[in-house]
């Protein structure tokens, strides 16, 4: 679900209202250029899922498995093995979500996450709590997530809440703390047979697209950053893009708006409520 992030256009905003004084001198604030990275991550091109893949996104509530799309986005958790066996049974390819980059308080593993590990509020979501990426612990703990996934034969997984760096986590890691953080989570991915997307991030594009399968945006055109996704296109990768309504009522004001727009070209594109049930538009 989309989290409350520091745009680059909300930080330049700022900045020219305090002044100088009021902005940072971090390279990390320079948003998608992360040239002098210098990690890299291995391909896999067996693991993609090709631009304009269909796609439904259901986590909460009964699945509706009847919807005629290639790729099924449920929750890795919440979802009950004979499901996942249907879907699989009708052909489909299911990706299973999770949080990589939150601490849940409702989750079964809750306890496991040590006290230092886990940092501020997430700003709208008073049941998830940041959590410190650099820790091995955390890490640990991620990797029974993804052996879960392979447990219940996922074909993907979409770990969510990995931009902590331009949120207020609680923690002091930085840009490069996530990039490190992001591509280790694909390669540990990658190593279970699982393909992996790059959810949100927006700033760290580029730099992350070579070490993920495919992409999940919320609401790029409403933020005016669907360009930022050229690269997984180029690639030929998907770009699953969700835009959300308050109110099913308005979702078809909403995808006449969107789906006819350049912004979303060769994105996988739904309209959705807030709450993912499964109610949606999908742009043709």
């Amino acid at each position: 679900m989309r989290r409350m992030r520091v745009t680059l256009g909300l930080l330049l905003s700022a900045c020219l209202g305090l002044g100088a004084a009021g902005c940072g001198d971090d390279d990390d604030d320079d948003g998608n250029d992360w040239s002098d990275w210098e990690q890299s991550c291995d391909a896999y091109p067996d693991h993609a899922l090709a631009t304009g893949t269909t796609w439904q996104w259901q986590l909460l509530g009964d699945i509706d498995t009847g919807i005629d799309v290639e790729v099924y986005d449920v929750d890795l958790f919440d979802t009950p093995q004979s499901v996942i066996d249907e879907l699989h049974g009708d052909g489909r390819i299911v990706i299973c979500y999770f949080s990589a980059g939150s601490w849940e308080e409702w989750r079964d593993d809750a306890g496991d996450y040590p006290n230092d590990a886990v940092g501020d509020v997430l700003d709208g979501w008073p049941d998830e709590k940041w959590i410190d990426v650099r820790s091995e612990d955390v890490r640990a703990i991620l990797e029974t997530r993804l052996d879960v996934a392979v447990d219940k034969e996922c074909d993907g997984v979409e770990p969510d809440n990995i931009d902590g760096y331009v949120n207020d986590s609680g923690f002091d890691f930085d840009g490069y703390d996530q990039l490190d953080f992001n591509a280790w989570l694909a390669e540990e991915a990658h190593s279970r047979g699982l393909s992996v997307g790059l959810k949100n991030d927006v700033d760290q594009i580029a730099a992350l697209e070579p070490c993920f399968d495919w992409a999940l945006n919320e609401e790029c055109f409403a933020y005016e950053e669907c360009d930022l996704y050229e690269p997984f296109l180029s690639a030929g990768k998907a770009v699953f893009h969700v835009e959300y309504v308050d109110d099913v009522g308005d979702g078809q004001d909403l995808a006449d708006e969107v789906c006819g727009s350049d912004d979303v070209e060769g994105f996988s594109t739904l309209i959705k409520e807030w709450d993912l049930y499964e109610w949606f538009i999908a742009c043709d």
